[in-house]
Formats: C-alpha cells, sequence, structure tokens
C-alpha cells in the first residue's frame, strides 16, 4: 500500500507529513508484513536490525524474568512504532495479540532517512516522550494500586488512546487475553476475572463480545485516580 493511502498518515511520527514527502519516506520502507495472532515481532536479545510500525492489530512489548514469568510493559496499537532503540539489540520481545500487519523497515536505512528528515526525527522523539510517561504511569500503576484501580486506569488509558485512532469514548474493545492483562497488572488471571465481575456488578462496566463497555465513566475515572 503506498503511504500516500494510509489511513494512520495523520496520526503518530507521519502526522503532517506531505503526500511528497510521504513517497520519500515510503523508499526507505522495506515492506509491508502480515503476522498472525501470537507470532513473535522482536525476539529479546537479539540484534537490532530491523523496526516496524502497525498499521493493522494490537501487539505487547514484555520482558521474561527470571523464573520464566512474563510482565508485558505496554500494549501497542496501530501507529505505534516497534523495535526503536539506542542498543544494538533489542531490549525486549514483542509478540502480536491479533492478526497483524506492519511496515518493516531495515534499522540502517531508517537511521539515513532520520538523517535527511530531521522534522520526522522530532516527531519520533515526541513519540517516545509519550512512551516514557505511559512507562512511568505504569510504574505507579504497579506500585500504588490495587486491583479495582489498576484495571480502571488500564480501561480509561486504552480508551483516551483509541480515541485518537477514532474509537468510541464508551466502548473500549480488548484484543488482549484476560491472562494478557493480569501480566500487565501484575494480577493474577483469576484476581482479573474477580476485579471485572465486581465492576460490573457495580454497574461500572458492562462486558461486552469482545471488550467492555464504560457505563460510569465518573465512577471509573474516581477509582482510578
Amino acid at each position: 500500500m503506498p503511504c500516500r493511502d494510509c489511513a494512520l498518515r495523520a496520526t503518530g511520527a507521519f502526522s503532517g507529513v506531505k503526500p511528497g514527502e510521504l513517497d520519500y519516506i515510503e523508499s526507505y520502507r522495506s515492506e509491508m508484513v502480515d503476522l498472525p495472532s501470537g507470532a513473535a515481532i522482536i525476539p529479546e536479545h537479539r540484534t537490532s536490525t530491523q523496526l516496524f510500525t502497525l498499521y493493522a492489530g494490537w501487539a505487547f512489548r514484555y520482558k521474561t524474568l527470571s523464573d520464566g514469568r512474563r510482565q508485558i510493559l505496554n500494549f501497542l496499537l496501530p501507529g505505534d512504532f516497534l523495535g526503536l532503540s539506542m542498543s544494538d539489540k533489542y531490549r525486549f520481545s514483542a509478540e502480536a495479540v491479533d492478526d497483524v500487519t506492519a511496515c518493516r523497515f531495515d534499522r540502517t536505512k531508517f537511521n539515513r532517512l532520520l538523517d535527511s528528515y530531521p522534522s520526522l526525527l522530532r516527531r519520533l522523539h515526541q513519540a517516545a516522550s509519550s512512551e516514557l510517561n505511559l512507562a512511568q504511569d505504569h510504574m505507579v500503576l504497579l506500585g500504588r494500586r490495587n486491583a479495582e484501580q489498576r484495571l480502571a486506569a488500564f480501561v480509561l488509558s486504552l480508551r483516551d488512546r483509541l480515541k485518537r485512532l477514532g474509537g468510541s469514548p464508551v466502548t473500549v474493545p480488548l484484543a488482549m487475553s484476560r491472562q494478557d492483562i493480569a501480566d500487565y497488572l501484575g494480577l493474577t488471571i483469576e484476581t482479573v476475572s474477580r476485579t471485572v465481575t465486581s465492576l460490573a456488578a457495580s454497574r461500572t462496566l458492562l462486558v461486552v463480545p469482545g471488550g467492555v463497555r464504560i457505563m460510569d465513566a465518573a465512577k471509573l475515572e474516581a477509582l482510578a485516580a
């Protein structure tokens, strides 16, 4: 697909890029790849040779702990980058949540693109800053909140990110599994299920096919705060 026809050209690092400039950026793109649900996108500790931007589908970054457990660092949505790093090795793994389509760039070529396109570099710095803010919020989430507060903050954060992509402010799709949510929130899958049931019983959330509907935004926001 030509970059000028991309539905994501108004979001993220490519917002404000003119059609002629998109053609130039496209010349540095290696290819578009389709990956099935559960596919490994980036392997931790491997040499960093490629980076990706998601076009469709969701993914997540994670670290494998020394005891074999998994800590999900964040979920990635269309328009997000994967593989941006100052290190020569990937410092995390990434996996497709559902079927993913991504634009793949050779890292060396992409670095040359940034050298010749400073405004794109500035936008990537902004994206990296937003990602750092999400990481800091996640640290607070894990360290200072109970299960209900964690789940409330997670749903609201996802809602706000999806709204920027044109999503509903009320219904929040959850493409990931309950286990994925548990590994992100630092909870057990049983605790996640009990917490969802509790929020549904209090009419704060309504479980719908493929996600949740926010029934009482004020209460959810109070919990998250």
